[in-house]
């Protein structure tokens, strides 16, 4: 009878002792830290289809795949630089959504290419997208190490007329000025890790949030 309560005390005191992680209670001697609960970062997930695979379904993208020794690439059928970014920028961010082929590799492949050859299209669609819903914003979080460097380029682009008056500022026509806009929104609506990544990548970025 003696090692039956015995073994129930043990019992009721090894869970006494449990303590979750990153608490008082699991610094004090004989706790227990509990086993933290697995993420589920893995874990299949149901998606319904994207706008992206629809429109692509539907013949509404100037793009299809071309097939040669080198493995596939995307063929434009326009030139980039004559896109409407504004519409099909979002659309192919969407894009990244997708988990089969073609869908998700036409999308990186094609955000690629608008990043790369969109010119002063990029900023004015790319600040449009950021502020267009509050998912986004961290969406575009890992997609920094491809998106910031241009901007870090000209982040100081600024036009120094001393005393004068910069009537571009009006306008929204100076690009130093656009840049750090568009850094301060993908701050504010890209999570706890945004910047951090900013700053990883625009070293002379200031935070809007923290100051």
């Amino acid at each position: 009878m003696a090692s039956v309560n015995n073994r129930f005390n043990s019992k009721s005191s090894s869970k006494n002792n449990s303590a979750d992680g990153f608490t008082v209670k699991a610094t004090m001697k004989n706790s227990k830290v509990k086993v933290p609960p697995t993420s589920g970062a893995f874990k299949e997930r149901n998606s319904t289809p994207t706008n992206f695979r629809k429109f692509y379904e539907r013949g509404d993208f100037p793009v299809s795949i071309e097939h040669d020794a080198k493995g596939n690439k995307i063929a434009w059928k326009v030139e980039i630089e004559k896109l409407d970014y504004h519409h099909y920028l979002p659309l192919f961010f969407e894009g990244l959504c997708e988990t089969q082929h073609p869908y998700d590799f036409l999308a990186r492949q094609g955000i690629h290419d608008m990043l790369e050859h969109g010119g002063a299209k990029v900023l004015p669609a790319l600040l449009h997208l950021v502020i267009s819903t509050d998912l986004i914003g961290e969406a575009l979080v890992p997609y920094y190490r491809q998106i910031l460097p241009i901007l870090n380029t000209f982040k100081n682009n600024n036009l120094n007329i001393g005393d004068g008056i910069d009537y571009g500022q009006q306008k929204r026509e100076n690009i130093g000025d656009l840049i750090n806009d568009t850094l301060e929104e993908l701050e504010r609506r890209g999570g706890p890790d945004a910047f951090i990544n900013i700053k990883y990548m625009v070293p002379t970025y200031e935070s809007c949030v923290q100051n």
